[in-house]
């Protein structure tokens, strides 16, 4: 692939990324957002513009490897060895610009939180999350191998499916810049949901297509191209999974209606990076690998976590020691939740490729939330009221489950009612927590991205400042014991993340090449004969055939010597057509009204006939089964109980059986008979 000259500002070629151009209808699609020049947008065209070179350096690369293994003269190879050091070097800042890049989760954040001003008395902390940014894709053209397989496997006319072609390319245009809302969301939906019915129609299980589907690694910008439609599905479950994270990052978590948005929009990004992982294998790209999803969703689980928690704070009382227990094992939990995300991030086929910044944010996240656990533990023990003789049995119980191991000293029923004891584990809690806010600014400085985030390091040094103002508070100039090491926090949650996988069918959509008939007959697994017409004139006994079943109706049984089987009909022939009308949706009722209405002139019905696997027409495979079973019968009643016999369960047939009794004169005589669902004329 040769990159487009032009950047992704320009209008999309055959390298472009973004459609920045007006749509021929005049009209943006709903949650299609092209022309939106928000930070993000520029984000995202920055992205596309390295992409592009990393594509052009690795075609580079791999030119440049081949010629080194292909030649034996040795000033060539030096040559060579030469360009490839400075295609690798190109390589290498390219990745690191674009993980720069995929580092800014700052500009996914809600405005209001990236203005914020924290003071010491401020209790509203919110900690930038970490979204994902879209998969980027190419322009694909897919008129000329849909026409061709429409004319080839349908025998339709592939120039009247232009619309239906053109309709799926627009859409598919569309979702490659979603908006960041619900409205995007949908977008993706439908694209995905409409990707079932291509399947089917043109992705023929032994053939090849002749389409590629080019998609870009979130992560690396490294280019990946399969021709199994899979990998399309899997790269927009993935963009659904990563705009969840987007929208789950701008919500206002200073409120409780943005917390539980946030928390929704993050439990259905680890739903859709959980599916990807269960139901799509053999990804060509590092961002759809089974550890990469494994991270992810753990990534999620966390930020969830997190959510949780802040709602936790946000609508607690104070000064209530219970609540304050239960702050503290909230923000004991998010810790061991991103220690787990850390170990994942850090494993030896995973760290090559996740961004350094991230590890480090999740690390300076572990080391931030065991701070706070022992914090609000520290408020708990010095700040909440003394406990009553009353109430001691229920705060002793709460107590001992607090610590994952008993504190040193007294006995934890005195440490309740003596405050100097209270004071003094609290002092050790507090010592604790300083020094896990130290390691964490330490952390948080040692990658020069993170630096440049104002409010993740005005967070970290409002904490820290809080945490030595308390401890100020109940330092006492004439404390001589030493502070003892205060046990960790057992982590605890009221509210466990849940997994939420994607809901497809809440997106509604129709197939766009619905014209080419039911997918249960017309689509590209089936193989049948050319579409046939056949001349039907009504005979003494009607067309002797037996319809039944809906959309196509199917010729369920066909008498011999009757009409239709003069005429060449078979039993398992479907009706595609009566008299030119298109009858390939109809329902029963539909064709045999049709069949009704005609005069003595006869009909022309349009007939398709399935094959099996071996190339054997399927009607012509039951006709041989039927006379193998034993001799022809002799005259057309009998013969029509024997066609009968073979398409129609016993309760059909009983109930024929009545009908017969009743009137002497032939079935075929009738205008017509319904039993069931078939339909004798």
């Amino acid at each position: 692939m040769v990159p487009a000259e032009g950047g992704p500002g320009d209008a999309a070629g055959d390298g472009g990324f973004l459609l920045l151009r007006p749509p021929e209808s005049g009209s943006v699609r709903k949650g299609c957002d092209p022309f939106a020049q928000t930070q993000r947008s520029k984000l995202q065209h920055r992205r596309a513009r390295i992409n592009q070179q990393i594509n052009k350096e690795m075609r580079m690369r791999a030119g440049a490897e081949n010629l080194f293994k292909a030649t034996s003269n040795h000033k060539v190879k030096e040559t060579v060895a030469l360009e490839l050091s400075y295609v690798n070097s190109n390589l290498q800042l390219l990745k690191e610009e674009l993980e720069e890049l995929n580092s800014s989760v700052d500009v996914y954040q809600n405005d209001s939180s990236q203005e914020a001003v924290y003071s010491v008395t401020d209790e509203s902390i919110s900690v930038p999350m970490i979204p994902l940014g879209l998969k980027e894709t190419k322009e694909m053209d897919l008129m000329t191998p849909l026409k061709d397989l429409i004319c080839e496997h349908y025998g339709e006319d592939g120039i009247s499916f232009e619309k239906e072609i053109k309709e799926l390319m627009e859409l598919r245009q569309a979702m490659r810049t979603p908006s960041r809302n619900e409205a995007g969301l949908e977008l993706l939906m439908e694209y995905y949901n409409q990707l079932y019915f291509l399947d089917n129609r043109f992705f023929p299980p032994n053939k090849n297509l002749g389409v590629f589907f080019h998609w870009y690694d979130s992560l690396t910008g490294v280019p990946s191209h399969q021709r199994a439609l899979a990998f399309e599905k899997g790269s927009v479950l993935f963009n659904i999974g990563a705009l969840h994270t987007q929208i789950g990052a701008r919500q206002d978590r200073t409120t409780l209606q943005g917390i539980d948005r946030a928390i929704d929009a993050f439990q259905k990004a680890a739903g859709a990076f959980n599916y990807l992982k269960e139901n799509f294998s053999n990804a060509p790209s590092l961002d759809m690998s089974t550890a990469s999803l494994n991270m992810l969703v753990r990534l999620m689980i966390a930020q969830v976590q997190e959510c949780v928690f802040e709602k936790v704070t946000l609508t607690s009382a104070q000064n209530d020691f219970f609540t304050q227990l239960q702050i503290a094992q909230e923000a004991a939990r998010v810790e061991e939740v991103y220690s787990l995300v850390h170990q994942t991030m850090t494993q030896a086929h995973v760290k090559d490729y996740v961004p350094f910044s991230w590890a480090t944010m999740v690390h300076v996240k572990s080391e931030h939330f065991k701070a706070l656990s022992h914090y609000y533990a520290a408020v708990a023990l010095c700040d909440c009221p003394s406990v009553s003789v009353a109430d001691l049995p229920e705060h002793e119980k709460a107590f001992i489950q607090f610590h994952i191991t008993v504190p040193e000293g007294p006995s934890l029923r005195l440490v309740l009612q003596d405050q100097e004891e209270r004071r003094k584990l609290g002092k050790a809690h507090l010592k604790k927590a300083i020094m896990r806010h130290e390691e964490a600014m330490r952390i948080h400085s040692l990658c020069k991205i993170l630096r440049k985030m104002d409010i993740l390091q005005e967070v970290l040094s409002f904490a820290h400042k809080r945490s030595l103002s308390k401890y100020s508070e109940i330092d006492h100039e004439e404390d001589f014991f030493e502070t003892g090491d205060a046990p960790d926090i057992h982590p605890k949650t009221n509210q466990r993340p849940e997994i939420k996988s994607p809901n497809f069918s809440q997106v509604k959509v129709t197939d766009i090449f619905h014209r080419l008939g039911p997918l249960s007959v017309f689509s590209v697994k089936n193989k049948w004969c050319p579409a046939r017409r056949v001349h039907l004139a009504r005979g003494e006994n009607g067309f002797g055939l037996t319809l039944r079943g809906d959309s196509p109706v199917l010729i369920a049984g066909v008498i011999p010597g009757g009409c239709a089987s003069e005429a060449g009909l078979k039993e398992g022939d479907y009706i595609v057509s009566v008299n030119s009308e298109d009858c390939k949706w109809s329902k029963h009722a539909e064709v045999v009204q049709l069949l009704k209405s005609i005069g003595e002139e006869g009909v022309d019905i349009g007939v398709v006939t399935l094959q099996s696997s071996d190339g054997q027409n399927v009607a012509d495979r039951r006709s041989v089964a039927m006379s193998s079973g034993g001799a022809l019968l002799k005259n057309n009643k009998e013969n029509s109980r024997k066609s009968l016999m073979n398409s129609k369960s016993a309760s059909t047939l009983l109930a024929w059986s009545k009908k017969s009794k009743r009137s002497k004169s032939s079935t075929y005589s009738l205008p017509f008979t319904t039993v069931g669902d078939e339909s004798m004329y």
